[in-house]
């Protein structure tokens, strides 16, 4: 006999490590609920019962009597009976994927109210506000979440209420006035074609029922687009008995973590309310008061919390984020998590577990994701500049954020879809408003303290973020806020401070950010564990200074042609571009050829004694003239025999000589060297000249030569010969000695599939992954992402836009051919890595895979991609 499928786990059944079946929230209880510590009884609906969900009907049926038969345990543990009118057990139905979505998904409290129980509550309570209190937030969520009953209805009537009773916080509303405000929600349930229900076994079925459904809301699937979370993780749903904070003044509830979500400090971080309950601090309808108050008003509670909070760290090895209830007196955790963080808090937490001896430097290397490291990149205001503060707020979330003002989520996810810089201003946020976040700058809100929704949101994405700026007074209708006497309309200029919380009127300007101590230690452990080694992509003396600030160990793209199209230097490169024999040629490649020796000798020195890797000339050579229209335009006035008028014809007929119906595949790279040896040997002796005289000078220089857009051995075999004798006469004439290379990249499918024959003569290989992308493909990438690229994402046919993140099935076989054949014939070569791929954390896990030597990005990728690459080594990008 095949056992029934388990589908239902007690706390008491589970472990942190069942976090994949139980979902975290659930893991973590029954981790809690292990060790002893003060946990409210419950029980567990598997992640896997969320799959059956959606695949069979009716599912919930089929698993009902294992529910009733858990809730009975409960009922045993918790003294209480569920539906009774004497002493009832009032629970949460609370979501819990195997990942934190912090508000994405639905929680419902106090289920298991009704017109009898709300008595019996109300008599064990020694009061009937509390209990009807309950009961009106039970009616207003379960509507809310189950029933899909406009929310703001019972808002309307709730603040009716308060006016009603004469007061400002809704803990004030008397019993009488709540009693009333029952009755008017259940009117408004009925008027939107429901009926509210009272026996506590339906509203249970159906709050399950909406749990399951919340992992598939827009808000849930664009949170996991976001942060890459795999739709078939599903999720659990987890039923607690009830514990109050709103049963009078020795009651509360907070959130709390471990250490500064913000800033990384280690002491306490969080915020509490008296009588009240735990939507009261996440929504941001009351601003909370700092967790420190706490051992003034509670001492004894706090005490404990303050142990508990030090015994989950150290059990989990990592900051925590803890909401808990005070019942009269008696403190309850109702959920333990790895705190979401900024990314300067990632890091310094993750260097002061390492100090403190709590974790290894593999483990805090891995406590920080790449996306963080992109965060830290990202601009503070400029110390030195004068601010117009109109507020200040409470600093959410860290970093700078300039835009344009906007008040509504799907405006602020339209405008910033399409590139434009905006602030999104709330009252609050609430997780319908995710997709509004994720596109602004930044985000405002009135209400809310350091834990509610927009904080621990904006956190999570990198976003700064000013929270509970009571003071500001927001028209939602009219689009305007006023302040201490100052209007903002939509569309004004606002810059927000999420570090210090500052609100300052109009556009501030913004500064580069620098690294820390504990960022340049992590990034140290990442490279002693790293497989690979970093290199930068840079052109200039300048980008090659900040490439090695950067930690970069070499240049792996330095593209020649970008040095040709300064203002000064332009004019020469047409001259040459027009002219019509070897010699003419020859006369301006000598004038070009001091400018890029100039240029090497910047380079070169600013990257003493590491690799420098030169491109030859790529670009087709009409790229480098006027185009047509602009010549044509240029005729007009003109007299038809002037010298300049027949320079410009000249230069027209020049254009239309080279002009080419595909250029990307035409007359460029390596062609160009073939064709025109001239060029390249002038490149070289250039190269050649700037090393030998910083060598003389007691400067190590290591020049890599690089061949582009080579598919022949032919091809490679004369282009090494031409480097060579070149680079031989140079380093004899100047009686030095010179290590170089000679190699190619690799970024067509046939020098892939030969690699073995171009190993015969090149002495390195890098894949340039933006054009063997295309070749694979057979993709114009400009015309592929203007016209289709996007949609075909949208549809599935891609993860995610191939020039992003590289293809592994397609260009990575071509480059694991590669890497065989020329290791095969050349087992010393050296393999790298230079187009944008290369800063790309998943492309660098592949390269990790294939074992090349480096990845080449841009300068400010680098610190990306050196962590990125010491989580490859970890295995923790794959």
């Amino acid at each position: 006999m095949v056992e029934a499928k388990k589908y239902i786990y007690d706390f008491s059944e589970g472990s942190a490590d069942m976090r994949t079946l139980l979902g975290g929230k659930g893991a973590n209880l029954a981790q809690m609920w292990k060790i002893g510590l003060p946990v409210p009884p419950g029980f567990i609906i598997t992640t896997e019962a969320c799959h059956k969900y959606w695949e069979e009907k009716d599912f919930i049926s089929s698993i009902w009597s294992d529910v009733e038969a858990a809730v009975a345990r409960v009922e045993e543990l918790a003294g209480k009976k569920f539906g009774s009118s004497q002493n009832p057990l009032l629970v949460s139905v609370r979501s819990g994927a195997p990942v934190s979505m912090p508000g994405m998904m639905d929680t419902i409290l106090n289920l298991g109210l009704n017109d009898d129980t709300v008595a019996a509550l109300a008599k064990s309570a020694g009061g009937e506000r509390f209990a009807y209190d309950s009961y009106r937030r039970f009616i207003q969520m379960f509507s809310d979440v189950v029933l899909e009953v406009d929310l703001d209805k019972f808002e309307e009537r709730l603040a009716q209420a308060r006016e009603n009773a004469g007061v400002k916080e809704d803990y004030k509303i008397p019993a009488e006035e709540l009693k009333k405000l029952v009755v008017d929600y259940k009117k408004i349930v009925e008027e939107a074609g429901h009926t509210f229900p009272s026996d506590p076994w339906v509203q249970l079925r159906l709050a399950i029922d909406a749990v399951f459904r919340s992992w598939n809301t827009p808000r849930a699937i664009t949170y996991r687009k976001i942060n890459n979370i795999p739709a078939e993780y599903g999720t659990a749903v987890n039923i607690v008995t009830m514990v109050f904070g709103n049963l009078g003044d020795d009651c509360g509830t907070g959130v709390c973590f471990t250490r500064s979500p913000s800033n990384g400090e280690n002491k306490l971080f969080g915020e509490y309310l008296i009588n009240a309950q735990g939507e009261d601090v996440v929504a941001g309808i009351r601003t909370p008061v700092p967790i420190a108050s706490l051992e003034a008003a509670m001492p004894e509670v706090y005490k404990e919390f303050h142990r508990i909070a030090k015994l989950l760290e150290t059990h989990y090895r990592d900051a925590q984020d803890i909401e808990f209830t005070v019942e009269r007196g008696k403190l309850y955790i109702l959920q333990t998590r790895n705190g979401k963080r900024t990314a300067s808090a990632a890091v310094r937490i993750a260097m002061d577990m390492l100090h403190e001896g709590l974790i290894d430097a593999e483990t805090a290397v891995s406590r920080v994701a790449p996306e963080q490291v992109e965060q830290l990149l990202h601009p503070q205001i400029d110390p030195k500049a004068k601010r117009n503060v109109i507020v200040k707020g409470l600093p959410a979330s860290p970093g700078a954020a300039v835009g344009r003002v906007v008040f509504d989520a799907d405006e602020a996810a339209e405008r910033g879809g399409k590139g434009e810089a905006v602030i999104l201003v709330r009252p609050e946020t609430t997780p319908d408003d995710i997709h509004g976040l994720f596109a602004a700058q930044g985000v405002l809100t009135s209400h809310g303290g350091m834990t509610s929704h927009a904080a621990v949101v904006a956190r999570g994405l990198g976003k700064p973020c000013v929270s509970g700026a009571e003071s500001v007074k927001i028209d939602l209708a009219g689009g305007t806020f006023t302040v201490g006497g100052v209007t903002v309309k939509k569309d004004d200029f606002l810059t927000l401070d999420g570090t210090n919380g500052d609100v300052i009127l109009g556009k501030m300007e913004l500064i580069e950010p620098q690294f820390d101590e504990n960022f340049r230690e992590l990034l140290e452990d990442a490279d002693k564990i790293s497989n690979l080694q970093v290199w930068a992509n840079a052109d200039t003396p300048e980008d090659a200074r900040r490439a090695r600030s950067f930690g970069a160990k070499g240049i792996g793209l330095c593209r020649t042609e970008h040095m040709f199209m300064a203002a000064e230097r332009l004019p020469v490169m047409q001259e040459m571009v027009v002219s019509t024999t070897t010699e003419e040629r020859v006369a301006q490649l000598k004038k070009l050829e001091v400018m890029q020796e100039e240029d090497f000798l910047g380079i070169f020195e600013a990257m003493e004694g590491l690799p420098v890797t030169v491109r030859l000339l790529d670009p087709p050579l009409h790229e480098f003239l006027p185009k047509i229209p602009e010549l044509t335009k240029a005729l007009e006035g003109l007299a038809p025999e002037s010298a300049e008028a027949k320079k410009i014809n000249a230069t027209i007929a020049r254009a239309r000589e080279l002009h080419e119906q595909n250029p990307m595949l035409g007359f460029r790279g390596c062609r160009l060297g073939m064709i025109f040896p001239e060029i390249y040997e002038m490149q070289a002796r250039a190269i050649f000249n700037a090393a030998c005289k910083l060598t003389k000078k007691g400067v190590r220089v290591i020049p890599d030569i690089m061949i582009p857009l080579v598919g022949t051995q032919e091809e490679m075999k004369r282009m090494r010969k031409l480097v060579d004798e070149i680079g031989a006469a140079v380093i004899k004439e100047n009686g030095v000695a010179l290590e170089y290379m000679v190699g190619t990249m690799i970024e067509l499918p046939r020098a892939a599939m030969v690699a073995d024959q171009l190993a015969e003569y090149a002495q390195f290989f890098s894949f340039g992954t933006n054009d063997l992308t295309q070749t694979t493909f057979g993709y114009s990438r400009d015309d592929a992402e203007g016209k289709f690229l996007g949609q075909y994402v949208e549809m599935g046919v891609f993860e995610e836009n191939p020039f992003a993140r590289l293809d592994r099935d397609g260009v990575g076989a071509l480059m694991e051919i590669a890497v065989g054949k020329g290791r095969s014939v050349r087992p010393e070569i050296q393999l790298g890595i230079c187009g944008e791929h290369g800063g790309n954390p998943s492309s660098i896990a592949f390269c990790n895979k294939l074992g090349l030597n480096y990845v080449s990005c841009s300068p400010f990728r680098v610190p990306v991609a050196r962590l990125s690459a010491a989580l490859a080594a970890l295995g923790v990008l794959k």
